[in-house]
């Protein structure tokens, strides 16, 4: 698939079908995750591939009622490594780590869907209950929760501000 293809094609998906993820795709996906830069390339993000249904259920009850994450194949917990970012001081902990997690799950949510998959970011869930949920060290700070699977759903694209709002040239 063409890379603006997918930039332009890839949606926010919450419905999806009943359908398990072949085995076979999940190391694409993790590959996806790895590949994305990072600041210093000290990789400081960790993620967690949750296919485990009571485990699914648990952290959709921690997603203010985002209750669809329960039903998906497969839901990617990306954390920040905040160990990891010290080298870089308070920047490195409350930016460079949440960045380098930010690139990962955009390479994810591209090669999901050109791999013919949905995806959708979620942000809103309770950090500390789905850290406690997967057992994660004090270092890990949850910053995204991706559900993926097979589309239930086509959502038509969302009205987009216009560039001369959004892009400043300076020359």
């Amino acid at each position: 698939m063409d890379l603006f293809d997918a930039i332009r094609g890839r949606r926010s998906i919450r419905r999806y079908r009943n359908e398990p993820i072949p085995e076979s795709v999940l190391p694409a996906l993790e590959e996806s995750l790895l590949a994305a830069p990072s600041a210093g390339n000290l990789q400081a993000r960790r993620f967690y591939f949750v296919s485990r249904r009571e485990t699914l259920r648990r952290i959709a009850a921690a997603t203010y009622s985002q209750n669809f994450i329960a039903e998906v194949p497969l839901a990617v917990v990306c954390c920040a490594d905040l160990a990891l970012a010290r080298p870089y001081g308070k920047r490195g902990r409350t930016l460079y780590c949440l960045q380098d997690v930010a690139a990962s799950i955009q390479n994810l949510l591209l090669a999901a869907f050109a791999l013919g998959l949905a995806t959708v970011w979620v942000g809103a869930f309770d950090e500390k209950v789905v850290a406690r949920v997967l057992g994660l060290p004090a270092s890990l700070r949850p910053v995204a929760i991706v559900p993926v699977g097979y589309p239930d759903e086509r959502p038509t694209p969302p009205e987009r501000v216009p560039k001369e709002d959004a892009v400043v040239r300076v020359s």
